[in-house]
């Protein structure tokens, strides 16, 4: 349940990329935040590829749903940066960096909590069903995050997005 609540405001990350496009030009023009945005991007994926094995390695020595929970507490954080109009490099690059953090505790962490949960005879359905739940959240909070964002306003959206991921960190915080 904490992981389809969560996933329910975990965007796309086109989505923060296209932040960090729109509060970027302003100052710099669209050709320079658009590739200042894609640098931010690939530190996301640096961040999120050196972070997984350690994580990996953390949730050997304590509690991974915790520590899950606590990664989805730093998506909601992310989401709360991503609401503030701050038009700063290395503001957005903090973000990017929360972003990729928050991606590697998820990818490591889910995986590996449902494989100790699940029995050996239903594992592959358990993973088939965790990828389908990530896959629908991941599709309803795009949607939602750019519809507040169009309607309304980034904050809007990107607080849906930081509420869900607290509820969902929140849940899973308080499973036994």
């Amino acid at each position: 349940m904490g992981v389809g609540l969560f996933g329910a405001g975990d965007f796309a990350n086109t989505m923060l990329t296209l932040r960090a496009v729109e509060l970027l030009t302003p100052q710099w023009g669209a050709v320079a935040a658009g590739t200042t945005a894609v640098g931010l991007y690939v530190l996301h994926n640096i961040v999120y590829a050196g972070m997984s094995y350690p994580i990996g390695a953390l949730g050997d020595r304590l509690d991974k749903r915790k520590l899950l929970a606590s990664g989805y507490l730093l998506a909601a954080v992310m989401g709360v940066g991503l609401m503030l109009p701050f038009h700063s490099i290395w503001y957005l690059a903090l973000i990017f960096v929360l972003g990729g953090l928050y991606i590697a505790v998820e990818d490591t962490l889910e995986r590996v909590i449902a494989a100790e949960l699940l029995p050996q005879q239903v594992r592959s359905t358990g993973f088939g069903t965790l990828a389908a739940i990530n896959g629908v959240g991941d599709f309803i909070s795009s949607l939602v995050v750019g519809f507040l964002w169009t309607a309304f306003a980034p904050a809007a959206g990107f607080g849906y997005a930081a509420v869900l991921s607290l509820a969902g960190a929140l849940l899973l915080w308080r499973l036994r």
